[in-house]
C-alpha cells in the first residue's frame, strides 16, 4: 500500500512538471493598436564656418581707447573684406565701460568713499560666416594681425540642411518599418497585417530637433600682436554634422 502511495505522488509530480513546461498560448493580437517609436540620422560634412574676432583696448582717456578700437576694427573689416569677399559680416558688441582700482571695503560702518575710474575699457567683436574653408586658415592669420579670434565653429549651411531632410525623413521612415516587421514577428504576425494608423513626426513639436556636431572649436585665444606682425596660419578640421529626427508610428493589426 505504500509503494502505491509512493507511485501515486510521483505520477502527480510529473504531470504537475509537465503543466509548468507546457508552450504559453500566444495573446490574440486582432485589432491591436501598436506605438512604435522609431529614430533616423544623417552625417554630413561641415561646409560653413561661424568666427568671432574682436578687440579691445584700455587707456585713461575713454577717447583715446574708442579710438584705437575704431581704428583696428576698420583695419580688420578691410582685411576680412579682401581675403574673403564672399563673407558675411556683421559688427556687433560694443562696449565702453570705466575700470576702478581694487579698494578695501570700509569698516566700522564708514560710508564708501565715491569711486574714481582709473581707466576705461573699450571694445568690440566681429561676426564672420563663410563657406570658403579651404581659405580660413589664411583669412584668420591675416586678421589676427589687428584682431583677436574669441571664437569659431563649423556648421551646415541652411542649404545643405534642407537638401539632408529628405535623407533624414526617409532614415527614420525605414527604421519605422524594420521595427514594425519585427514586432509582427515577436506576435506571430504578418507585416501585411499591420496598417498604419498614425504617424507623428518629432512628436509633433515635442521633440527638439537633434544635431551633433563634430568639429574643431577655438576660443578665447589671446590677445594679437601690433598691427604689422605675421601670424602663422592656424590648423582646422571641419568635421561633421549629424542630423537626428524622431517618429512616433501608430501601428494597428486586423
Amino acid at each position: 500500500m505504500t509503494v502505491l502511495k509512493h507511485l501515486a505522488a510521483a505520477v502527480a509530480a510529473t504531470f504537475a512538471l509537465s503543466a509548468h513546461a507546457a508552450p504559453l498560448e500566444s495573446l490574440p493580437t486582432s485589432g491591436a493598436l501598436v506605438v512604435v517609436p522609431a529614430f533616423g540620422e544623417v552625417r554630413h560634412v561641415n561646409d560653413q564656418a561661424t568666427i568671432t574676432l574682436s578687440v579691445e583696448e584700455v587707456d585713461k582717456d575713454k577717447s583715446a581707447a574708442a579710438s584705437r578700437v575704431n581704428q583696428k576694427m576698420k583695419q580688420g573689416l578691410d582685411i576680412v573684406k579682401q581675403e574673403d569677399p564672399q563673407a558675411s559680416l556683421k559688427t556687433q558688441g560694443y562696449y565702453t565701460y570705466p575700470v576702478y582700482p581694487e579698494e578695501p571695503a570700509p569698516v566700522n560702518g564708514q560710508p564708501r568713499k565715491p569711486r574714481v575710474p582709473t581707466a576705461w575699457r573699450v571694445g568690440q567683436s566681429l561676426q564672420v560666416i563663410t563657406t570658403n574653408l579651404a581659405g580660413l586658415p589664411k583669412t584668420v592669420a591675416a586678421a589676427q594681425r589687428v584682431l583677436a579670434l574669441n571664437n569659431l565653429h563649423f556648421s551646415l549651411t541652411p542649404e545643405t540642411t534642407r537638401k539632408l531632410d529628405d535623407q533624414r525623413i526617409a532614415a527614420t521612415y525605414a527604421n519605422l518599418n524594420e521595427r514594425v516587421n519585427s514586432i509582427a514577428h515577436a506576435m506571430g504576425r504578418k507585416v501585411g497585417d499591420a496598417v498604419i494608423d498614425t504617424i507623428d513626426f518629432e512628436g509633433s513639436g515635442n521633440y527638439a530637433d537633434r544635431v551633433s556636431v563634430t568639429a574643431s572649436r577655438v576660443m578665447a585665444a589671446p590677445a594679437p600682436p601690433a598691427y604689422g606682425g605675421e601670424v602663422a596660419e592656424p590648423s582646422f578640421e571641419p568635421g561633421e554634422t549629424t542630423l537626428q529626427m524622431r517618429l512616433v508610428g501608430k501601428v494597428r493589426f486586423k
